[in-house]
This record gives C-alpha cells, structure tokens and sequence, in this order.
C-alpha cells in the first residue's frame, strides 16, 4: 500500500487522491515538458553532426531517460515505456530539430526558459512518484532531481562533453530545491496539489534567475586557490580572470 495518496503527477501510477483536478492537464504538460527536453537533444544532435538517427536517438535520450532512471531505481516499469506517447513524442522532437534548427537558433531564449518549466515540472512529479511508492525523504529528493536532470546529463556524455550541471551553472540545485519543496511538505502531512506548484515554480525561477544573472557555484579550482572566499563575488571574479589570462598549455 502506497505511503501517500497519489497526486495527479502520477497520471500512468493510478487515479488522482486529489478531487478537481485534470489529470489529463498534468500529462499534456508532461509531454510539452519531453517536448522540450527532446528539442534541446536534438539540437545537441546537430551541433555534435550527429545523423538524422543520432539526432533523434539523442532526442529521446534527453526526453525520457530522466523518468525511466528514476523508475528503475525505484523497482517499477518505466512509465515512458508504457505509454507510447512519450516515445512519440520525444522521437518527434529528434525529427524536427534537425529541419527547424536556424529558427530554434534565433529562439533559444524562449526555448531556455520553457527547458526551465521543464526542469520544474519533471522534479516535482518524480518527487511525487517516489513518495508515492514510501522512500525516505533524501531518496524521494534525488529522485526527483534525477527525473529533471538525468537526460541532460546522458546527453552531454554521449556528444563526449562533461554535463553541464558538473561545469557551473544553476541546473541541479533548482531541481533538489523544486523536490525538496515537494518532500518537506508531504512529510509535514500537507498532500494538496499546493506545494508541488510551489516546488515546481520555485525551480523554474531559480533555473531562469540563475540564466539571467549567472548564478552558480564556483568552480572547485577557485574554490582551491583562494579557499572560502571564493564564494564572495568580487574575489572569484578576480581569480576566475587570473585563470583566464593564464597561458594554455
């Protein structure tokens, strides 16, 4: 028996435990969410010259892999592999990425930010989904920071790069605060649909404020040379253009 009721999120799991609420509006967002997330692979397709296929494979790769990691680790099918949909979906996104790529190019703000409401809608359902199956909070946490951020991190690897949540960047931290959110509020006994469009809209600000602003942490480098004061901002601009200017070997 499920630890706590299901919420809408959980759409593939069961019925919603919350009455007034459109399942149906939770999946459609969901498939914008892979949508978007498939976009940003197949891009990444082309600009790694990838083939038509690798584009796609790529796409898909980005759009599902963070849901279906989370449900292996949590002992249950994949939930992108029992509704075709989300393949579909995904796989559509590959195909055209490639054709539509100088006018996805000239909008990459926008695509940006929709990434962002991406990021906090998956984090707050894979929250959901492992709270629904009774795992401990810092498990349900990961969880959902996974459902957001595993297909990106897949991504980078595949086209040889380091993952962009390794390299700075406010990626990961938006998506562990949006879950984290989503967690404290259900084991504070508080199962309205209130905290999850808390958590996922705090992650998005989060995502778009730190795009905005370049928010991050500092690299461990600096953090190396100039020890805690790197976290000040006036010292780690000083030493992120001393390395700068050093010669490369």
């Amino acid at each position: 028996m499920n630890a706590y009721p299901l919420h809408p999120t959980l759409h593939l799991l069961g019925p919603s435990g919350i009455p007034g609420v459109n399942a149906t509006l939770i999946l459609v967002l969901s498939l914008i969410g892979v949508f978007v997330f498939g976009l940003s692979g197949g891009m990444a397709g082309v600009q790694a010259r990838l083939d038509l296929f690798g584009a796609m494979l790529l796409a898909v790769v980005v759009g599902i892999t963070g849901g279906t990691i989370r449900d292996i680790l949590i002992g249950i099918p994949p939930a992108t592999f029992r509704d075709w949909r989300y393949l579909a979906v995904a796989g559509g996104a590959g195909v055209i990425a490639p054709f539509a790529h100088p006018a996805l190019s000239r909008l990459r703000g926008w695509i940006d930010v929709l990434d962002a409401a991406g990021l906090g809608l998956f984090c707050v359902v894979g929250a959901d989904t492992a709270l629904a199956h009774g795992l401990g909070f810092a498990d349900c946490v990961i969880l959902g920071a996974i459902t957001g951020i595993g297909g990106g991190m897949l991504r980078d690897i595949l086209v040889r790069e380091i993952p962009t949540i390794l390299r700075g960047g406010f990626y990961a931290i938006p998506a562990l605060c949006g879950a984290g959110i989503v967690v404290t509020a259900y084991r504070a006994g508080d199962h309205s649909i209130a905290y999850p469009i808390i958590g996922a809209v705090a992650c998005f600000v989060l995502r778009v404020a730190g795009m905005r602003y370049g928010l991050g942490l500092p690299s461990a480098a600096v953090v190396a040379e100039v020890g805690p004061r790197a976290f000040i901002p006036s010292v780690l601009d000083d030493a992120t253009e001393r390395r700068d200017d050093e010669p490369q070997p």
